[in-house]
């Protein structure tokens, strides 16, 4: 009697190799969330002062605490722009088989100072990695007098920014919507946020990566003020709750961001850093 023929037929082999590859394509998708936070309310923050746009500090000590457990890599403006949007350099060894996320604080609240930087400080001690937070900094809200008790100041930023935890950014001198502006009004809110910046950790930044990139203030832009911007910044972005998907995106004075609010349960944030979400928050490739 001769023996049966034990290989698999054609079909199944198929039907099982394009089922590997449609898994490792979607494992492997270029995408990056793009956390964008505002302020961090503690336990005993009044009710009246609870703002939708303001995040629970207990609620972001356990999501940042999740993703360091589970090996994420924590990304600054600068390794984005060069690794993956200019792809300068080939990704490091030590963060090859990490998954890449930003997480950005806009207007420079203190409790970012008061409510995180313990938190991150926290983190370290006890995981050994530290992990970085972009700030969206306005400079002349900052050197106000009368924000002292409800913005950052130039030390706060300074400490941060030694210990390793802060990757400081612009969101323009004032917070002005800036497609409002005239050309002049623009250009001063552009160029003074850059320099004002800069002055406050020049001696920290030797290589003047402080205030290179923007984010808008209320994700607000126009050819006008995307024209301007590239004049100052790399990059810039936005709020317009999608993921970067970047090897699509081609535009880098266009960034997504989500936003986040206190309405935001774990849950959906964990989703999000996953990429769960990408079919309806994904950019769409123009032209592809």
């Amino acid at each position: 009697m001769s023996q049966k023929n034990q290989s698999f037929p054609f079909p199944l082999i198929l039907a099982f190799l394009i089922l590997f590859l449609l898994i490792k394509l979607i494992i492997n998708k270029p995408l990056i969330p793009i956390l964008g936070f505002h302020g961090i309310l503690s336990a005993n923050t009044p009710t009246s002062q609870l703002r939708d746009m303001h995040y629970p500090e207990k609620d972001l000590e356990k999501i940042l605490e999740h993703l360091v457990r589970h090996n994420y890599w924590f990304l600054t403006t600068q390794e984005l722009y060069d690794l993956f949007l200019k792809k300068y350099h080939e990704i490091p060894k030590e963060h090859s088989n990490q998954k890449p996320i930003m997480i950005s604080f806009d207007d420079g609240y203190k409790t970012v100072h008061t409510n995180l930087l313990p938190i991150l400080s926290k983190l370290e001690k006890k995981y050994g990695k530290k992990v970085k937070v972009v700030l969206f900094i306005n400079p002349g809200i900052m050197q106000r007098e009368e924000s002292a008790s409800t913005h950052l100041g130039c030390q706060e930023l300074r400490e941060g920014l030694k210990k390793g935890f802060y990757d400081i950014q612009s969101h323009g001198l004032n917070h002005k919507n800036l497609t409002t502006l005239t050309r002049r009004e623009l250009v001063q809110e552009l160029q003074q946020a850059q320099i004002k910046l800069r002055q406050c950790t020049q001696d920290l930044d030797p290589q003047q990566q402080v205030a290179s990139h923007l984010a808008y203030p209320y994700g607000a832009s126009n050819k006008q003020v995307r024209y301007y911007a590239s004049k100052y910044y790399l990059s810039t972005y936005l709020y317009n709750d999608k993921i970067l998907d970047y090897d699509c995106n081609q535009n880098f004075y266009e960034i997504p961001r989500i936003p986040v609010n206190r309405k935001m349960t774990f849950q959906q944030m964990l989703e999000i850093a996953e990429g769960f979400q990408q079919d309806k928050s994904l950019q769409k490739c123009e032209g592809k």
